[in-house]
């Protein structure tokens, strides 16, 4: 019997939470469509590109919306039941209201995690994709060049290179400095070369005409080679997502970003934040449960407009509660795995509150 009011409760849930996604980014899109739309015909930008346009945007648009439309269906759907007695008939027949969601809070946790990966791996390619056609359809300036770079192969070798080249793989004028020691720097030796280019190969760079100096002898040696392969801890992928955005970025990516900036020696605080956000931002789905289905459950007068209500004012403290803990946690020496999860904490204590206040 328990299986059947199980199936019969997540099947109200599951319909419910897809109509909620599609109306919502359906509701954005147009939007959007409208604000865009002059620019679509000042550009003469084909149709078939504007669907294309619209279809790359979609996952970014759901990867928003999904713990939304989460929130809403299970307001909506508890709150349905509730209405109509069924809940009540469901602790009658000696279910609890902590029975009673244990299927959704496992739905919640499945949808998580579904979500985890979708806007991990799934969003950034799409909006490398939209990101490209607005450069080159919508003539929108995205991301930046790839001039004057300088950063730390490791903490005792610089890098510096005048232009990098990521279809090529080539950098030109480079000058790459090795020091002594953190502490008491004192520079070892300097490699300048015209070009540096990857052998994919060997997975190696390749010096063209460089010059290496050495200072470790009370003389200066030098020496030029036409060419000659050096080995160093940053890859070609490594620089060519320098140009990427952070929105662009797969999870993995971003890590391997923070992780070249960090040895250029950059404050990559807010980095981190970001990079740790990512990955609580899709439980939001779970913690919305929590006191979403309580708070449903009971019986209110207004209906419908009560539950619209309750699902716009959670929303948007939820993500003012989010942004305000950020920016704090920014100016601050808080670990970032903290800040980041930090909203999804309190959230996640303030829904056991509000299970244990309500009738079960």
């Amino acid at each position: 019997m328990m299986k059947i009011l199980d199936l019969y409760v997540l099947r109200n849930i599951f319909f419910t939470f897809i109509f909620s996604i599609v109306a919502l980014c359906t509701i954005f899109l147009i939007v959007n469509l409208t604000e865009n739309l002059d620019k679509f015909l000042d550009l003469n930008t084909p149709f078939p590109i504007v669907v294309e346009y619209y279809a790359q945007t979609l996952p970014d648009v759901i990867k928003l919306l999904t713990p939304v439309a989460m929130l809403v269906s299970m307001l909506f759907t508890i709150g349905g039941l509730s209405n109509k007695n069924e809940i009540t008939a469901m602790k009658t027949g000696t279910m609890s209201l902590y029975r009673i969601m244990l299927p959704l809070v496992i739905f919640g946790l499945f949808i998580s995690f579904i979500q985890l990966y979708f806007n991990g791996w799934i969003v950034p390619k799409s909006n490398e994709n939209k990101f490209s056609i607005e450069q080159k359809y919508l003539n929108k300036e995205i991301g930046g060049s790839l001039f004057n770079l300088y950063f730390r192969d490791n903490p005792l070798k610089n890098i510096a290179m005048r232009y990098y080249d990521p279809i090529e793989k080539t950098a030109f004028a480079i000058s790459i400095e090795e020091f002594s020691s953190e502490n008491k720097p004192r520079l070892l030796s300097r490699i300048d070369a015209q070009k540096m280019a990857w052998d994919s190969a060997r997975n190696s760079w390749k010096l063209i005409d460089a010059i290496y100096r050495d200072f470790t002898n009370s003389h200066i040696s030098q020496i030029r080679k036409d060419t000659s392969h050096i080995e160093l801890l940053t890859s070609h992928s490594q620089i060519a997502k320098i140009k990427k955005l952070p929105d662009e970025m797969s999870f993995d990516e971003f890590k391997e970003y923070i992780a070249l900036m960090q040895r250029s020696g950059r404050d990559v605080r807010k980095q981190m934040i970001e990079y740790y956000a990512n990955y609580a931002f899709p439980f939001a789905n779970f913690i919305v449960v929590l006191f979403a289905v309580p708070f449903a459950s009971v019986r209110r007068r207004g209906g419908i407009a009560v539950q619209i209500s309750a699902a716009l004012a959670v929303s948007f403290i939820y993500l003012v509660f989010t942004k305000l803990s950020q920016t704090i946690g920014l100016a601050s020496s808080i670990n970032p795995v903290f800040i980041a999860w930090f909203a999804n904490s309190f959230f996640f204590i303030v829904g056991i509150a509000v299970i244990f206040k309500t009738k079960t």
